[in-house]
């Protein structure tokens, strides 16, 4: 290799190394909501990438709903920590399957000890993809039900006040309790509408507020 070349190479891989420093740089810097720990890749990625942002597909709905419903009493972290854990125990959240679970697979999640063995949320979620398939069934989708609740609009908190539940929380939660859900209270179910993107709960100055979806 001639000098030359050489030369024009080594430029080329620091010019690479500068931009790849400065989009590090931009993500460590970039402003996002108040809870969110900035040590935690998990949790960075979590907010920055599926955190607010609407979902449609029935799948990602029961997952997102299964998951809230062990988080009861528990931190968000540490079911996102589970999270690979919990797919692999409950056939990546396939509702049929889940729907079907006998003692014997029960018995083997309650001894699973990658994932929160509560037998009564275990227990809750076989009863919920029970029910989750009845109103797939009622309404075409899932998705259709519960984006109804909003003629498919996406809201966006206004004030700096944080909520932890609102009259849409409670209409849902009346509901899918009314249907036969457990672990559908209000305060879960607020969470549920942020997760999946019916609320956007992102705070003002944070860099995804302003995201149109």
């Amino acid at each position: 290799m001639s000098a030359g070349i050489a030369a024009e190479f080594s430029a080329a891989i620091l010019y690479f190394v500068l931009i790849f420093f400065i989009f590090i740089g931009k993500i460590l810097v970039m402003k996002r909501c108040f809870w969110v720990d900035k040590n935690s890749p998990i949790y960075i990625k979590y907010h920055d990438e599926e955190w607010g942002v609407p979902k449609y597909d029935d799948r990602e709905l029961f997952e997102l709903l299964i998951l809230e419903s062990f988080q009861a009493g528990l931190s968000w972290i540490t079911v996102l920590k589970k999270r690979e854990a919990f797919r692999k125990a409950f056939d990546n959240f396939n509702v049929k399957k889940v729907s079907n679970y006998d003692e014997n697979k029960i018995a083997e999640l309650v001894n699973n000890a990658d994932i929160i063995r509560s037998k009564s949320k275990i227990l809750a979620a076989i009863n919920n993809a029970k029910i989750f398939i009845t109103i797939q069934k009622e309404y075409g989708s899932f998705s259709n039900y519960i984006w109804g609740f909003t003629d498919r609009k996406i809201i966006k908190r206004k004030t700096k006040d944080l909520q932890v539940s609102t009259p849409l929380s409670d209409k849902i939660s009346k509901d899918l309790k009314k249907r036969g859900m457990k672990y559908v209270g209000t305060i879960i179910i607020y969470s549920y509408l942020q997760a999946i993107g019916i609320i956007n709960d992102h705070d003002k100055d944070c860099f995804k507020y302003q995201t149109n979806y």
